[in-house]
Protein backbone atom coordinates (compact mmCIF):
# COMPACT_ATOMS: atom_id res chain seq x y z
CA UNK A 1 0.00 0.00 0.00
CA UNK A 2 1.55 3.41 -0.98
CA UNK A 3 2.66 5.85 1.72
CA UNK A 4 0.31 8.48 0.27
CA UNK A 5 -2.85 7.65 -1.66
CA UNK A 6 -2.90 10.25 -4.45
CA UNK A 7 -6.69 10.65 -4.57
CA UNK A 8 -6.98 10.90 -0.79
CA UNK A 9 -4.07 13.34 -0.62
CA UNK A 10 -5.57 15.73 -3.17
CA UNK A 11 -8.99 15.54 -1.52
CA UNK A 12 -7.49 16.27 1.89
CA UNK A 13 -5.43 19.13 0.48
CA UNK A 14 -8.48 20.75 -1.11
CA UNK A 15 -10.58 20.53 2.05
CA UNK A 16 -7.80 21.20 4.57
CA UNK A 17 -5.91 24.23 3.30
CA UNK A 18 -8.72 26.77 3.97
CA UNK A 19 -9.11 25.33 7.50
CA UNK A 20 -5.33 25.38 7.96
CA UNK A 21 -5.11 29.01 6.91
CA UNK A 22 -8.04 29.96 9.12
CA UNK A 23 -6.73 28.06 12.14
CA UNK A 24 -3.27 29.52 11.66
CA UNK A 25 -4.80 32.98 11.77
CA UNK A 26 -6.77 32.10 14.92
CA UNK A 27 -3.83 30.52 16.72
CA UNK A 28 -1.54 33.32 15.64
CA UNK A 29 -3.94 35.93 17.03
CA UNK A 30 -4.18 33.96 20.28
CA UNK A 31 -0.40 33.88 20.56
CA UNK A 32 -0.23 37.63 19.93
CA UNK A 33 -2.99 37.98 22.51
CA UNK A 34 -0.86 36.01 24.99
CA UNK A 35 2.14 38.20 24.23
CA UNK A 36 0.11 41.34 25.01
CA UNK A 37 -1.20 39.75 28.21
CA UNK A 38 2.34 38.68 29.11
CA UNK A 39 3.35 42.34 29.21
CA UNK A 40 0.76 42.96 31.94
CA UNK A 41 2.64 40.83 34.49
CA UNK A 42 2.37 37.54 36.34
CA UNK A 43 -1.17 37.88 37.76
CA UNK A 44 -2.94 38.31 34.38
CA UNK A 45 -1.02 35.32 33.01
CA UNK A 46 -2.02 33.28 36.06
CA UNK A 47 -5.70 34.21 35.57
CA UNK A 48 -5.37 33.21 31.90
CA UNK A 49 -3.86 29.89 32.99
CA UNK A 50 -6.82 29.12 35.25
CA UNK A 51 -9.29 29.74 32.40
CA UNK A 52 -7.67 27.13 30.15
CA UNK A 53 -9.32 23.99 31.60
CA UNK A 54 -12.70 25.75 31.69
CA UNK A 55 -12.25 26.90 28.12
CA UNK A 56 -11.46 23.33 27.11
CA UNK A 57 -14.75 22.27 28.74
CA UNK A 58 -16.62 24.80 26.59
CA UNK A 59 -14.69 23.70 23.52
CA UNK A 60 -15.53 20.08 24.33
CA UNK A 61 -19.26 20.76 24.15
CA UNK A 62 -19.13 22.81 20.96
CA UNK A 63 -16.82 20.34 19.24
CA UNK A 64 -19.06 17.45 20.32
CA UNK A 65 -21.99 19.14 18.62
CA UNK A 66 -19.79 20.05 15.67
CA UNK A 67 -18.82 16.40 15.24
CA UNK A 68 -22.49 15.46 15.22
CA UNK A 69 -23.20 18.20 12.69
CA UNK A 70 -20.62 17.04 10.17
CA UNK A 71 -21.23 13.32 10.69
CA UNK A 72 -25.03 13.45 10.33
CA UNK A 73 -25.37 16.14 7.68
CA UNK A 74 -22.56 14.85 5.42
CA UNK A 75 -23.91 11.30 5.68
CA UNK A 76 -27.42 12.54 4.81
CA UNK A 77 -26.02 14.40 1.81
CA UNK A 78 -24.17 11.23 0.74
CA UNK A 79 -27.58 9.51 0.73
CA UNK A 80 -29.10 12.46 -1.23
CA UNK A 81 -31.40 13.35 1.71
CA UNK A 82 -30.94 17.11 1.18
CA UNK A 83 -34.07 18.32 3.03
CA UNK A 84 -33.26 16.15 6.05
CA UNK A 85 -29.71 17.60 6.10
CA UNK A 86 -31.12 21.13 6.25
CA UNK A 87 -33.54 20.17 9.03
CA UNK A 88 -30.69 18.67 11.03
CA UNK A 89 -28.72 21.93 10.78
CA UNK A 90 -31.60 23.85 12.37
CA UNK A 91 -32.16 21.30 15.14
CA UNK A 92 -28.46 21.12 15.99
CA UNK A 93 -28.20 24.90 16.17
CA UNK A 94 -31.16 25.02 18.55
CA UNK A 95 -29.52 22.44 20.81
CA UNK A 96 -26.25 24.34 20.68
CA UNK A 97 -27.73 27.72 21.62
CA UNK A 98 -29.61 26.31 24.62
CA UNK A 99 -26.70 24.19 25.84
CA UNK A 100 -24.04 26.90 25.57
CA UNK A 101 -26.26 29.53 27.20
CA UNK A 102 -26.92 27.32 30.22
CA UNK A 103 -23.26 26.36 30.53
CA UNK A 104 -21.82 29.88 30.28
CA UNK A 105 -24.41 31.23 32.72
CA UNK A 106 -23.52 28.54 35.26
CA UNK A 107 -19.80 29.19 34.86
CA UNK A 108 -20.31 32.91 35.44
CA UNK A 109 -22.36 32.29 38.58
CA UNK A 110 -19.81 29.91 40.13
CA UNK A 111 -16.67 31.68 38.87
CA UNK A 112 -14.99 32.26 42.24
CA UNK A 113 -15.66 28.75 43.55
CA UNK A 114 -14.26 27.28 40.34
CA UNK A 115 -11.10 29.40 40.46
CA UNK A 116 -10.44 28.59 44.11
CA UNK A 117 -11.02 24.90 43.46
CA UNK A 118 -8.40 25.03 40.70
CA UNK A 119 -5.91 26.47 43.16
CA UNK A 120 -6.13 30.20 42.45
CA UNK A 121 -4.88 32.59 45.12
CA UNK A 122 -7.59 34.76 46.67
CA UNK A 123 -5.68 37.86 45.53
CA UNK A 124 -6.48 36.97 41.90
CA UNK A 125 -10.26 37.02 42.35
CA UNK A 126 -10.75 40.74 41.69
CA UNK A 127 -8.87 40.50 38.38
CA UNK A 128 -10.73 37.29 37.54
CA UNK A 129 -14.13 38.97 38.09
CA UNK A 130 -13.27 41.71 35.58
CA UNK A 131 -12.17 39.15 33.01
CA UNK A 132 -14.69 36.31 33.50
CA UNK A 133 -17.83 37.92 32.02
CA UNK A 134 -16.37 39.19 28.71
CA UNK A 135 -14.35 35.98 28.40
CA UNK A 136 -17.48 33.81 28.81
CA UNK A 137 -19.38 36.01 26.36
CA UNK A 138 -16.58 35.58 23.83
CA UNK A 139 -16.70 31.82 24.43
CA UNK A 140 -20.46 31.78 23.75
CA UNK A 141 -20.05 33.79 20.55
CA UNK A 142 -17.14 31.54 19.54
CA UNK A 143 -19.36 28.49 19.95
CA UNK A 144 -22.06 30.01 17.71
CA UNK A 145 -19.39 30.78 15.14
CA UNK A 146 -18.12 27.19 15.34
CA UNK A 147 -21.61 25.78 14.76
CA UNK A 148 -21.81 27.94 11.65
CA UNK A 149 -18.44 26.61 10.48
CA UNK A 150 -19.67 23.03 11.04
CA UNK A 151 -22.81 23.52 8.97
CA UNK A 152 -20.84 24.90 6.05
CA UNK A 153 -18.12 22.23 6.29
CA UNK A 154 -20.79 19.52 6.28
CA UNK A 155 -21.70 20.69 2.79
CA UNK A 156 -18.06 20.60 1.68
CA UNK A 157 -17.69 24.38 1.90
CA UNK A 158 -14.40 25.24 3.62
CA UNK A 159 -13.46 28.46 1.81
CA UNK A 160 -16.03 30.64 3.60
CA UNK A 161 -15.16 29.39 7.13
CA UNK A 162 -11.45 29.82 6.34
CA UNK A 163 -11.96 33.42 5.23
CA UNK A 164 -14.04 34.25 8.30
CA UNK A 165 -11.41 32.72 10.59
CA UNK A 166 -8.78 34.99 9.04
CA UNK A 167 -11.06 38.04 9.22
CA UNK A 168 -11.96 37.59 12.90
CA UNK A 169 -8.33 36.90 13.82
CA UNK A 170 -7.03 40.04 12.10
CA UNK A 171 -9.79 42.10 13.71
CA UNK A 172 -8.94 40.63 17.12
CA UNK A 173 -5.24 41.52 16.76
CA UNK A 174 -6.15 45.09 15.79
CA UNK A 175 -8.57 45.54 18.70
CA UNK A 176 -6.34 43.93 21.35
CA UNK A 177 -3.84 46.78 21.92
CA UNK A 178 -6.54 49.42 21.46
CA UNK A 179 -8.79 48.05 24.21
CA UNK A 180 -6.04 46.71 26.49
CA UNK A 181 -3.69 49.69 26.46
CA UNK A 182 -5.27 52.70 24.73
CA UNK A 183 -8.53 52.31 26.70
CA UNK A 184 -6.62 50.94 29.72
CA UNK A 185 -8.91 47.89 30.05
CA UNK A 186 -6.04 45.50 30.71
CA UNK A 187 -6.85 41.78 30.71
CA UNK A 188 -10.59 42.37 30.22
CA UNK A 189 -9.80 44.35 27.06
CA UNK A 190 -8.39 41.20 25.45
CA UNK A 191 -11.70 39.39 26.06
CA UNK A 192 -13.80 42.28 24.77
CA UNK A 193 -11.67 42.41 21.61
CA UNK A 194 -12.48 38.73 21.03
CA UNK A 195 -16.19 39.39 21.64
CA UNK A 196 -16.34 42.09 19.00
CA UNK A 197 -14.42 40.07 16.40
CA UNK A 198 -16.56 36.95 16.98
CA UNK A 199 -19.76 38.99 16.76
CA UNK A 200 -18.76 40.26 13.33
CA UNK A 201 -17.87 36.70 12.32
CA UNK A 202 -21.28 35.38 13.42
CA UNK A 203 -23.08 38.01 11.37
CA UNK A 204 -21.08 37.09 8.27
CA UNK A 205 -21.26 33.30 8.55
CA UNK A 206 -24.98 33.01 9.30
CA UNK A 207 -25.71 35.40 6.45
CA UNK A 208 -23.78 32.99 4.19
CA UNK A 209 -25.72 30.00 5.56
CA UNK A 210 -29.06 31.71 4.92
CA UNK A 211 -28.06 32.86 1.41
CA UNK A 212 -26.92 29.33 0.53
CA UNK A 213 -30.19 27.88 1.88
CA UNK A 214 -28.42 25.39 4.16
CA UNK A 215 -31.04 25.40 6.92
CA UNK A 216 -34.77 24.76 6.99
CA UNK A 217 -37.41 24.51 9.69
CA UNK A 218 -38.72 20.92 10.01
CA UNK A 219 -42.50 20.74 10.17
CA UNK A 220 -43.09 17.00 10.41
CA UNK A 221 -43.14 15.97 14.09
CA UNK A 222 -41.92 12.47 13.28
CA UNK A 223 -38.92 13.90 11.44
CA UNK A 224 -38.23 16.30 14.30
CA UNK A 225 -38.28 13.40 16.75
CA UNK A 226 -36.04 11.31 14.49
CA UNK A 227 -33.68 14.24 14.09
CA UNK A 228 -33.35 14.87 17.85
CA UNK A 229 -32.88 11.12 18.44
CA UNK A 230 -30.04 11.01 15.91
CA UNK A 231 -28.47 14.18 17.33
CA UNK A 232 -28.47 13.05 20.95
CA UNK A 233 -27.43 9.47 20.20
CA UNK A 234 -24.36 10.79 18.37
CA UNK A 235 -23.71 13.93 20.41
CA UNK A 236 -23.66 12.43 23.90
CA UNK A 237 -20.78 9.96 23.28
CA UNK A 238 -18.94 12.52 21.11
CA UNK A 239 -19.40 15.21 23.76
CA UNK A 240 -18.28 12.87 26.53
CA UNK A 241 -15.11 12.12 24.58
CA UNK A 242 -14.54 15.88 24.28
CA UNK A 243 -15.19 16.35 28.02
CA UNK A 244 -12.31 14.09 28.93
CA UNK A 245 -9.50 16.47 27.81
CA UNK A 246 -10.84 19.41 29.89
CA UNK A 247 -11.28 17.13 32.90
CA UNK A 248 -7.70 16.06 32.38
CA UNK A 249 -6.65 19.71 31.98
CA UNK A 250 -8.35 20.58 35.27
CA UNK A 251 -6.48 17.82 37.08
CA UNK A 252 -3.17 18.80 35.49
CA UNK A 253 -3.80 22.46 36.33
CA UNK A 254 -4.34 21.52 39.97
CA UNK A 255 -0.99 19.69 39.94
CA UNK A 256 0.78 22.58 38.16
CA UNK A 257 -0.72 25.11 40.62
CA UNK A 258 1.21 23.50 43.46
CA UNK A 259 4.39 24.82 41.82
CA UNK A 260 3.22 28.46 41.98
CA UNK A 261 1.90 31.25 39.74
CA UNK A 262 5.03 31.22 37.55
CA UNK A 263 4.37 27.58 36.65
CA UNK A 264 0.70 28.31 35.89
CA UNK A 265 1.65 31.27 33.71
CA UNK A 266 4.18 29.17 31.78
CA UNK A 267 1.66 26.33 31.39
CA UNK A 268 -0.89 28.75 29.91
CA UNK A 269 1.65 30.01 27.35
CA UNK A 270 2.74 26.44 26.59
CA UNK A 271 -0.85 25.49 25.78
CA UNK A 272 -1.13 28.39 23.33
CA UNK A 273 2.08 27.24 21.61
CA UNK A 274 0.83 23.65 21.52
CA UNK A 275 -2.37 24.71 19.75
CA UNK A 276 -0.31 26.43 17.06
CA UNK A 277 2.11 23.50 16.79
CA UNK A 278 -0.68 20.98 16.12
CA UNK A 279 -2.54 23.33 13.78
CA UNK A 280 -2.42 20.89 10.86
CA UNK A 281 -3.86 18.16 13.07
CA UNK A 282 -6.72 20.44 14.09
CA UNK A 283 -7.34 21.40 10.45
CA UNK A 284 -7.44 17.74 9.45
CA UNK A 285 -9.93 16.92 12.22
CA UNK A 286 -12.16 19.61 10.73
CA UNK A 287 -11.70 18.51 7.11
CA UNK A 288 -11.92 14.73 7.60
CA UNK A 289 -15.43 14.28 9.12
CA UNK A 290 -17.48 15.54 6.14
CA UNK A 291 -15.29 13.56 3.75
CA UNK A 292 -15.60 10.37 5.80
CA UNK A 293 -19.33 10.94 6.36
CA UNK A 294 -19.94 11.36 2.64
CA UNK A 295 -17.97 8.18 1.85
CA UNK A 296 -19.92 6.34 4.55
CA UNK A 297 -23.22 7.49 3.00
CA UNK A 298 -22.06 6.05 -0.34
CA UNK A 299 -20.78 2.82 1.30
CA UNK A 300 -17.22 3.40 0.02
CA UNK A 301 -15.51 1.99 3.10
CA UNK A 302 -12.13 1.10 1.58
CA UNK A 303 -11.67 4.74 0.62
CA UNK A 304 -12.23 5.70 4.27
CA UNK A 305 -9.20 3.65 5.33
CA UNK A 306 -7.05 5.14 2.56
CA UNK A 307 -8.12 8.62 3.62
CA UNK A 308 -7.35 8.08 7.32
CA UNK A 309 -3.98 6.46 6.65
CA UNK A 310 -2.96 9.29 4.32
CA UNK A 311 -3.94 11.84 6.99
CA UNK A 312 -1.86 10.02 9.61
CA UNK A 313 1.22 9.94 7.38
CA UNK A 314 0.86 13.67 6.72
CA UNK A 315 0.59 14.34 10.45
CA UNK A 316 3.72 12.38 11.35
CA UNK A 317 5.89 14.07 8.73
CA UNK A 318 4.58 17.56 9.53
CA UNK A 319 4.99 17.22 13.31
CA UNK A 320 8.58 16.01 13.00
CA UNK A 321 9.32 19.20 11.07
CA UNK A 322 7.53 21.34 13.65
CA UNK A 323 9.47 19.69 16.48
CA UNK A 324 12.78 20.60 14.86
CA UNK A 325 11.63 24.21 14.42
CA UNK A 326 10.53 24.48 18.06
CA UNK A 327 13.84 23.11 19.33
CA UNK A 328 15.71 25.75 17.33
CA UNK A 329 13.48 28.67 18.42
CA UNK A 330 12.58 27.68 22.02
CA UNK A 331 14.67 30.37 23.75
CA UNK A 332 13.69 33.42 21.66
CA UNK A 333 10.01 32.39 21.61
CA UNK A 334 9.88 32.03 25.40
CA UNK A 335 11.56 35.42 25.93
CA UNK A 336 9.27 37.05 23.38
CA UNK A 337 6.08 35.84 25.05
CA UNK A 338 6.90 37.00 28.58
CA UNK A 339 9.18 39.45 30.35
CA UNK A 340 9.22 37.27 33.48
CA UNK A 341 12.49 35.31 33.51
CA UNK A 342 11.05 32.59 35.79
CA UNK A 343 8.13 31.94 33.42
CA UNK A 344 10.42 32.00 30.38
CA UNK A 345 12.73 29.42 31.98
CA UNK A 346 9.87 27.00 32.69
CA UNK A 347 8.46 27.50 29.20
CA UNK A 348 11.83 26.73 27.61
CA UNK A 349 12.05 23.42 29.45
CA UNK A 350 8.56 22.51 28.22
CA UNK A 351 9.49 23.35 24.62
CA UNK A 352 12.63 21.21 24.75
CA UNK A 353 10.71 18.12 25.89
CA UNK A 354 6.99 17.87 25.03
CA UNK A 355 6.71 18.91 21.33
CA UNK A 356 8.55 15.76 20.16
CA UNK A 357 5.39 13.82 21.08
CA UNK A 358 2.92 16.01 19.16
CA UNK A 359 2.96 13.62 16.18
CA UNK A 360 1.84 10.72 18.37
CA UNK A 361 -0.83 12.95 19.91
CA UNK A 362 -1.99 13.74 16.38
CA UNK A 363 -2.33 10.05 15.52
CA UNK A 364 -4.65 9.58 18.49
CA UNK A 365 -6.69 12.70 17.63
CA UNK A 366 -7.15 11.62 14.00
CA UNK A 367 -8.28 8.15 15.11
CA UNK A 368 -10.86 9.65 17.50
CA UNK A 369 -12.06 11.99 14.73
CA UNK A 370 -12.36 9.12 12.23
CA UNK A 371 -14.35 6.93 14.62
CA UNK A 372 -16.81 9.76 15.27
CA UNK A 373 -17.20 10.47 11.57
CA UNK A 374 -17.80 6.77 10.80
CA UNK A 375 -20.71 6.73 13.25
CA UNK A 376 -18.72 5.05 16.03
CA UNK A 377 -18.87 7.68 18.80
CA UNK A 378 -18.66 5.04 21.55
CA UNK A 379 -15.37 3.75 20.13
CA UNK A 380 -14.07 7.33 19.98
CA UNK A 381 -15.10 7.77 23.62
CA UNK A 382 -13.23 4.61 24.65
CA UNK A 383 -10.07 5.82 22.87
CA UNK A 384 -10.33 9.19 24.63
CA UNK A 385 -10.84 7.58 28.03
CA UNK A 386 -7.88 5.23 27.58
CA UNK A 387 -5.69 8.03 26.26
CA UNK A 388 -6.13 10.28 29.25
CA UNK A 389 -6.81 7.94 32.15
CA UNK A 390 -4.59 5.02 31.15
CA UNK A 391 -1.77 6.87 29.35
CA UNK A 392 -1.56 10.63 29.97
CA UNK A 393 -2.64 11.39 33.54
CA UNK A 394 -0.93 8.45 35.29
CA UNK A 395 2.42 9.31 33.69
CA UNK A 396 2.06 13.01 34.53
CA UNK A 397 1.30 12.14 38.16
CA UNK A 398 4.22 9.71 38.30
CA UNK A 399 6.54 12.27 36.71
CA UNK A 400 5.48 14.92 39.20
CA UNK A 401 6.12 12.58 42.12
CA UNK A 402 9.56 11.58 40.84
CA UNK A 403 11.01 14.71 39.22
CA UNK A 404 8.68 17.62 40.01
CA UNK A 405 7.75 20.06 37.25
CA UNK A 406 10.30 18.55 34.87
CA UNK A 407 8.73 15.13 35.50
CA UNK A 408 5.33 16.50 34.46
CA UNK A 409 6.76 17.45 31.06
CA UNK A 410 8.41 14.05 30.66
CA UNK A 411 5.20 12.28 31.71
CA UNK A 412 3.15 14.30 29.21
CA UNK A 413 5.58 13.32 26.45
CA UNK A 414 5.52 9.61 27.24
CA UNK A 415 1.73 9.72 27.64
CA UNK A 416 1.33 11.17 24.15
CA UNK A 417 3.49 8.45 22.59
CA UNK A 418 1.52 5.72 24.36
CA UNK A 419 -1.76 7.37 23.33
CA UNK A 420 -0.83 7.40 19.65
CA UNK A 421 -0.05 3.68 19.60
CA UNK A 422 -3.23 2.81 21.49
CA UNK A 423 -5.42 5.07 19.29
CA UNK A 424 -4.22 3.46 16.05
CA UNK A 425 -4.70 -0.04 17.44
CA UNK A 426 -8.27 0.74 18.54
CA UNK A 427 -9.20 2.40 15.24
CA UNK A 428 -7.84 -0.49 13.20
CA UNK A 429 -9.71 -3.00 15.31
CA UNK A 430 -13.06 -1.18 14.95
CA UNK A 431 -12.60 -0.63 11.22
CA UNK A 432 -11.80 -4.31 10.61
CA UNK A 433 -14.78 -5.42 12.70
CA UNK A 434 -17.29 -3.23 10.91
CA UNK A 435 -16.36 -2.67 7.30
CA UNK A 436 -14.30 -5.43 5.77
CA UNK A 437 -13.88 -9.18 5.84
CA UNK A 438 -10.11 -9.19 5.16
CA UNK A 439 -8.32 -7.29 7.95
CA UNK A 440 -5.98 -4.45 7.03
CA UNK A 441 -2.89 -3.25 8.86
CA UNK A 442 -0.54 -0.32 8.70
Amino acid sequence: MPFFNTSSFHGLLQQTWPMLLGLFAIMGSQLVDSAFIGQLGTDPLAVLGFTIPIYQLIIGIQVGLGITTTALISSALGENATKYAKDLATLILMVGVITMTLLCTSLWYYQEKIALYLGADITLLALLRDYWFPWLLSSWLGAMLYFGYSILRSHGQTIIPGKIMVMTSVLNVILDPILMFSFDMGLAGAAWATCLSFLVGCLVIFRAIILNNLMSMPCDLSKIKAGFTAIFSNTIPAMLSQFIPPISAILVTIIIATYGDFAIGAWGLANRIEYISIILILALTMALPPMIGNLKGRNEFSDIFQLVKTALNIVIIFQLTVTLLILITANPVANLLTNQSEIASILQRYLWIVPVSYGALGVCMICVCACNAMGLPKSALIISILRLFACYLPLIWLGSELYGLLGIFIGATMGNFLSGSMGWFMFLKQYNNLYITKPVSI
